[in-house]
């Protein structure tokens, strides 16, 4: 930081206003509800299909759930609307003070006009094609602006990984949806080897953010600190370690207890690869221990009020297979919280102003009582 400049914390969420704010709030839990009650209940539903055949009680409960989720579903897609309406309401209002607000504004207006217009009218292959460019296009201005306004390396890095493993996504659908399109039947080039590496991208991010935003050090001097970090990194660590090795030790006690943890963790996959696009060809321990990263920085910076935190929250909630037009503009929401979310500096002279006055203030240090 340059020597006079004060560094003043920003991005909080309330600062784009109540609506705004409130917005994000209520979005943030209510995909979290939708991601666990439709995208993930559901599936277990399916995978638990001959159960609920036996037990009518089962399938009625499973039934009601999957039917709160998908109506939740609706909720968080109006949310998402009006969450990017108000930030575009609020870019048009200041429009030139970001440097790529030009560039911005039409391409973000444009993604979310095709995306009503799908809706009403489902768009075709080249629609498709079309669509998933524009998010492309979206996002790079996002990931440049963020960049111009972060200059911690491992935020950049933690970005560009995540944004690396949703142009992964991307390129599957788009490369495959064009061979679809010209009615070529060989397979696209690399499809698979970059949709694999997208995913793991993606898991790479989630240990980053942990680093990145979660203010975890074991070198400042808050002790209460310090043993938060040592206890989280303690149970991260035996939980890694624990998932690592389970199938070993679970085989030299039972061979049958093996064969059916083997049974539960496939089940487990399938359920979060439906749900969240997430294959799981990496070792298990990795995706749990980014999931604690995740979770710990996100409510940590949700308690105080961070914009970072809700559009981390929202980015992971949208998962990795952007399968649904919301999924998709929730993880553009998710970069624009991020790209709001940063520190301001304080011009020299409020500084020099705020610290005469303080100097006017001090009381005397010998003789004298303050009045």
């Amino acid at each position: 930081m340059a020597e006079g400049l004060v560094e003043k914390r920003g991005g909080g969420v309330e600062e784009q206003g109540m609506l705004f704010e409130y917005t994000v709030k209520l979005l943030l839990l209510a995909g979290f509800l939708e991601l666990i009650l439709y995208r993930l209940v559901s599936r277990l539903g399916m995978h638990l299909s001959k159960v609920a055949q036996q037990y009518e009680s089962v399938r009625l409960t499973f039934k009601a759930l999957s039917s709160i989720g998908f109506a939740l579903l609706n909720f968080v897609s109006l949310l998402v609307f009006l969450a990017m309406f108000l930030f575009l309401f609020n870019k048009v209002s200041t429009i030139g003070v970001g440097r790529y607000d030009a560039l911005l504004v039409p391409s973000l207006s444009l993604l979310l006009l095709l995306t009503i217009v799908f809706l009403v009218f489902p768009p075709g292959m080249l629609g498709s094609v079309l669509y998933n460019a524009i998010v492309i296009v979206v996002l790079g201005l996002l990931v440049v602006e963020y960049m111009a306004t972060h200059q911690v390396w491992v935020q950049r890095a933690m970005v560009l990984s995540y944004i690396g493993g949703v142009t992964g996504w991307l390129y599957y659908q788009m490369v495959s949806t064009t061979y679809g399109l010209l009615g070529l039947v060989a397979a696209p080039p690399l499809v698979h080897e970059i949709n694999r590496a997208g995913e793991a991208m993606m898991v790479l991010a989630s240990l980053l953010v942990l680093w990145a935003y979660g203010g975890v050090s074991l070198a400042t001097k808050n002790k209460r600190q310090r043993r938060r970090v040592m206890i989280f990194a303690l149970v991260c660590g035996g939980v890694f370690v624990a998932l690592l090795f389970v199938d070993y030790f679970a085989t030299l006690y039972d061979q049958s207890l093996a064969e059916k943890i083997r049974k539960a963790g496939e089940g487990i996959g399938w359920i979060f690869q439906m749900g969240m696009g997430y294959t799981f060809y990496l070792p298990f321990a990795c995706y749990v221990a980014g999931l604690l990263c995740w979770a710990y920085t996100v409510l940590k910076l949700v308690t105080i009020g961070r914009m970072a935190g809700f559009g981390l929250g929202l980015m992971f909630i949208a998962g990795y297979a952007l399968q649904l037009s919301h999924l998709t503009l929730m993880v553009v929401l998710g970069l624009v919280l991020l790209t709001l979310d940063r520190r301001r500096a304080g011009s020299p002279a409020s500084t020099s102003v705020r610290e005469h006055s303080l100097v006017n203030v001090a009381p005397p240090i010998l003789g004298g009582q303050a009045s």
